[in-house]
């Protein structure tokens, strides 16, 4: 079978998907673009990159529920970067069943459609969500997992299938585990667009608690991880964490955000955006080393530089309606 040299991104319109799409073309790198359809034809954040960047770039319209359309969006592709899902942990209360649909019955039409044309890689987005709240710091990958949502739950199972059609058929299947991702394009769903938007059109910020610590990786360094372990022979059948290895509670990120934005708003804690409690993962900071080791991975922004990045883009864009909880 003769394969291209196209990839093809699930997820694409979305944050993450966006901006790996934009950095594969920077590249040079050929790019099927997978798209949730929608009557408008709806590009997502896709229509944020520069039209010079678009040639090499094909939008295909689909459903990742859609077996039938995985299979052809695949078709003369030499590898697959899986970013495709539900992500937002509040909707998961309400709709769990959409999730095992997206998430876990999506995950598995992109293996079978990576296992039929025999393609040469299958890279599937993880979550640190999985780890649930660290028992031990820094996370490492054999940290164990813990399901403390839906979406998490959903996304554990999407990795194991990964996994195992690795295993039982020998997929070059290699599993990204991003720690929490910020940046230019992200939807008001996440902490630090919140965060951002209020500091700037509001007058009082809001969160449900400032006491949750999180390691926060700069857009840019989340999309090149994914390029460089899709690249590395050492990730194929392993989970491997891109992370910073810096941990920022809510608190210090409402001042540090305050603090660039040159705002002194008062912080209100509201108890109507607080997960469950038994939901609530309070503590995320992952260890880096196997991405060092197996790819030469490294973050290459700091926290303070890719918030002055994200400011300066949600400053240009103005208010940015939320995007969904849906990578398109």
């Amino acid at each position: 079978m003769s394969i291209s040299d196209r990839y093809l991104v699930t997820g694409a319109g979305g944050f993450i998907g966006s901006h790996l799409v934009e950095s594969l073309l920077k590249r040079g790198q050929k790019v099927r673009a997978f798209v949730r359809y929608s009557s408008s034809a709806n590009q997502g954040w896709l229509d944020d990159i520069p039209g010079k960047l678009k040639g090499d770039m094909e939008v295909f319209y689909g459903d990742i529920a859609d077996a039938r359309a995985v299979m052809e969006a695949s078709r003369d592709c030499s590898r697959i970067y899986h970013l495709a899902a539900l992500i937002g942990i509040p909707y998961s209360y309400i709709a769990p069943q959409s999730y095992v649909t997206v998430n876990i019955q999506g995950t598995l039409n992109v293996l079978e459609a990576a296992r039929t044309h025999d393609l040469e890689r299958c890279i599937v987005t993880s979550t640190s969500e999985v780890y649930g709240t660290a028992l031990v710091t820094p996370i490492t990958e054999e940290h164990p997992l813990q399901g403390q949502s839906p979406y998490s739950a959903t996304k554990i199972g999407a990795d194991q299938i990964a996994l195992s059609y690795h295993r039982a058929f020998e997929l070059p299947v290699t599993v990204v585990r991003p720690f929490n991702t910020f940046g230019p394009r992200q939807s008001t769903r996440a902490i630090i667009p919140t965060i951002i938007t209020q500091a700037l059109w509001r007058d009082v910020i809001e969160v449900g608690s400032r006491d949750p610590s999180r390691d926060m990786v700069f857009v840019e360094d989340t999309a090149n991880g994914f390029i460089e372990l899709g690249e590395s022979e050492n990730c194929i059948g392993e989970v491997t964490n891109l992370a910073t290895e810096v941990g920022v509670t809510i608190g210090d990120l409402i001042d540090q955000i305050q603090a660039i934005a040159g705002t002194s708003l008062p912080v209100r804690e509201n108890d109507d955006r607080r997960r469950p409690t038994k939901s609530e993962v309070f503590t995320l900071l992952g260890s880096a080393d196997l991405a060092k080791q197996r790819a030469g991975w490294l973050p290459r922004v700091s926290l303070e530089e890719g918030l002055t990045k994200t400011i300066d883009w949600f400053r240009k864009a103005g208010p940015v309606r939320n995007a969904g909880e849906y990578r398109v």
